[in-house]
């Protein structure tokens, strides 16, 4: 078998732990599979290198900024290598250039092209254990280009996908896949399954155990993960097309505080509008999520959305240049102190009154609701950030503690 397996940043925080992962690549090892490791950078580095560059220069360009950031993952393959080495296991470690990671020119948020798995063949046939970054890949120019942050997972499904894998295995400091963040909501409980759409929104709408892309990656080319703890040996939760369980009505429940709104005032109530609006942001790489636009009055409207808090700062630039031109718009207001709460499930889309139960629960505990999304398996309001706890809870009660 040849077996992908990925781990993350706290599963490699120090020696310890590294030779912790090292002793179960091995077991793994032994069992004659083959086996392709993806890791992340150890703990918080990634956030220690963003930190010394801000030191040097707080306007550091994005290429820059990922030829630093990828220094983070080569630092955790080599010490993986080492540590096997020592533990008689042969290994080698390999960049996104050695493997030759094609991706594209976005730098800080690329998207994979292709990967050339030669290499990657050539060492497993020599029977060696292959160790990748992850997180990275190379660009048309031969610039190093980073994947965003949780960028690893979307590493190492593309590596299951492009060897054929049998399995691709993503481990981490907990033991799969919850129906909430249990560090927010104590009831929270392990997933045995849940299918591919569910974690593609609960990832896209906060829930930190998955890449967003990781999952839509998996989807498309059908690779089945199963996300399990990296410190004790627990089944973990399968992410699969199809779940052989009865469908709960919501599975799970996730928050986003990386989110601001940003609301757009006085814009002329005419057609194309819109477009000019969120093409701006688009072209800029600036992903927009609820959209709320007001009736028009006096030939004038308003349009609110939500973005993440990162981007707040480049699409306030962006539209305060355009403000008097394209735009034509009276005033662009931002609010920071502002957070996402999602319900998800397979289950909404046969069952009406969803969104009212979420609404009930929230009222409950007196929390108003700035912004309301939906989609067939979702649904997703946007609170003050101070209130995220108190919904998590509330909400995960009302549909899943009780049953």
């Amino acid at each position: 078998m040849l077996i992908v397996k990925k781990f993350g940043g706290t599963s490699v925080a120090n020696k310890d732990r590294i030779f912790n992962v090292a002793g179960r690549i091995r077991e793994e090892y032994k069992k004659g599979n083959e086996v392709v490791v993806v890791l992340s950078a150890m703990g918080k580095q990634t956030d220690a290198l963003l930190d010394m560059a801000k030191e040097i220069n707080p306007s550091a360009s994005k290429r820059e900024l990922d030829m630093l950031l990828v220094t983070g993952e080569q630092i955790s393959v080599a010490l993986m290598a080492m540590a096997l080495d020592t533990l008689g296991v042969p290994a080698v470690s390999l960049n996104a250039y050695q493997v030759a990671m094609h991706t594209t020119s976005v730098y800080g948020n690329a998207r994979l092209k292709r990967i050339d798995p030669e290499r990657i063949q050539n060492e497993l046939e020599s029977k060696r254990v292959v160790i990748i970054t992850g997180f990275q890949g190379v660009n048309k120019f031969d610039d190093y280009t980073t994947l965003g942050r949780g960028g690893s997972d979307t590493t190492a499904v593309a590596l299951a996908a492009a060897l054929h894998a049998d399995a691709c295995e993503i481990y981490t400091d907990v033991d799969g896949v919850f129906t909430a963040d249990p560090r927010i909501v104590s009831k929270a409980r392990k997933l045995d399954e849940i299918t591919y759409d569910e974690m593609l929104e609960l990832a896209s709408l906060g829930a930190g155990v998955l890449h967003n892309r990781s999952v839509e990656m998996a989807k498309k080319f059908g690779v089945q993960l199963v996300v399990r703890s990296s410190l004790n040996n627990s089944e973990g939760t399968i992410v699969k097309e199809v779940v052989k369980m009865e469908k709960m009505l919501v599975s799970g429940v996730a928050c986003d505080k990386n989110t601001a709104r940003v609301s757009v005032v006085g814009l002329e109530d005419q057609p194309g509008v819109a477009f000019k609006l969120f093409n701006l942001l688009a072209n800029h790489n600036i992903n927009v999520d609820i959209i709320l636009q007001s009736i028009g009055r006096d030939g004038t409207k308003d349009i609110s959305f939500t973005i993440k808090e990162d981007d707040l700062e480049e699409a306030v630039n962006i539209l305060e240049s355009h403000r008097e031109g394209s735009l034509k718009c009276q005033k662009i207001d931002t609010e920071r102190e502002v957070a996402k709460v999602s319900i998800v499930g397979a289950g909404m889309m046969a069952n009406s009154g969803i969104a009212s139960k979420m609404f009930e629960a929230l009222y409950d505990v007196g929390i108003n609701i700035k912004m309301i999304s939906t989609s067939e398996i979702r649904v997703t309001v946007l609170i003050d950030e101070t209130q995220v706890e108190k919904a998590m809870n509330a909400v995960h009660d009302k549909f899943l503690f009780a049953m």
